[in-house]
């Protein structure tokens, strides 16, 4: 804070007391000088027949402003308040939000420590490290992936069985802690739109799906030379680079033969951030725990 700001602040503060200090004091008791009758002991305001009597504040509630300017001077001496002054205390928002992060670590590190030593197939199964998994994927994952995990358009779906990286509890908890950052290039301008087109009814027929016999045999070319490396020669995908499987009914796009065609054309970039420095190790086994219970088939 420049040299100005802070005496201008302080300066502001201080102005402020002492007005309202001498408005308390300069009307604690409002003169009344009626030479013509002294027994009156009226203001000389009338509103709507209603007159204004001179009766001083009730000792208590003048008293009660006193101790509120007692406790206003006690309060800027310990606290931050007049410019770049710290306080006697030192006290600031970042150091006490340490000490409740610190509370809270020692309240919950216990408990916390106890899942962590488990494995995530196991709490996945156990109803108490569910409900504080669902907390932490309230809070965290919702947003995006919804609040059953359902996802949404370009997030995917987290209760099925279909994953872009693999669905195992180790690679679910790997997702999270390091995150994952999908890219599938635009091929608009390298193919032509041609051939976009031809791709894409390829694709539909991988999948048995309803296609142009002609444009599919064209685009199979096209495919095998460009695309084969990422999503496979049958469109399986694969879960070393995040490629979907084009031949299933899960979709993280648009699945139609005009959504296919814009995925190819305009490529995709989705991005899951990384969550190791935002919630502590034990925090994301739990969270995993959850995230891997929800694709699984219990009985």
């Amino acid at each position: 804070m420049s040299t100005f700001w802070n005496f201008w602040i302080i300066g502001l503060t201080l102005i402020n007391l002492v007005l309202v200090f001498w408005v308390l004091m300069a009307n604690r008791k409002v003169a009344v000088n009626d030479e013509a009758d002294p027994e009156n002991k009226t203001t000389g305001h009338v509103y709507d027949g209603i007159e204004e009597y001179d009766n001083p504040l009730p000792k208590w509630w003048f008293q009660m402003f006193l101790a509120t300017f007692a406790f206003t001077a006690v309060y800027l001496l310990l606290y931050p308040g007049l410019g770049s002054y710290k306080g006697l205390l030192g006290w600031t928002q970042i150091n006490q939000l340490e000490r409740e992060e610190q509370k809270a670590d020692n309240r919950y590190s216990e408990l916390y420590g106890n899942f962590a030593e488990l494995p995530i197939e196991e709490l996945a199964e156990n109803p108490k490290a569910l409900k504080m998994g669902l907390r932490l994927f309230a809070n965290n994952c919702a947003l995006c992936h919804g609040a059953d995990g359902g996802g949404n358009y370009g997030f995917p779906d987290l209760t099925d069985k279909e994953w872009l990286y693999g669905g195992s509890a180790e690679k679910i908890k790997e997702s999270i802690a390091q995150g994952r950052n999908g890219q599938m290039p635009a091929w608009g301008d390298i193919l032509g739109e041609e051939n976009v087109a031809n791709v894409a009814e390829h694709i539909l027929s991988l999948g048995g799906r309803d296609h142009d016999v002609e444009q599919a045999k064209a685009g199979a070319t096209v495919y095998n030379q460009n695309c084969v490396a990422c999503h496979g020669s049958e469109g399986e995908g694969s879960h070393l680079v995040g490629a979907p499987n084009l031949v299933d009914d899960v979709w993280l796009y648009d699945g139609s033969a005009a959504g296919i065609r814009q995925s190819i054309r305009q490529g995709r970039a989705g991005a899951m951030p990384s969550q190791k420095d935002k919630l502590k190790a034990n925090k994301i086994h739990l969270l995993s725990a959850y995230v891997y219970s929800l694709s699984q088939d219990y009985e």
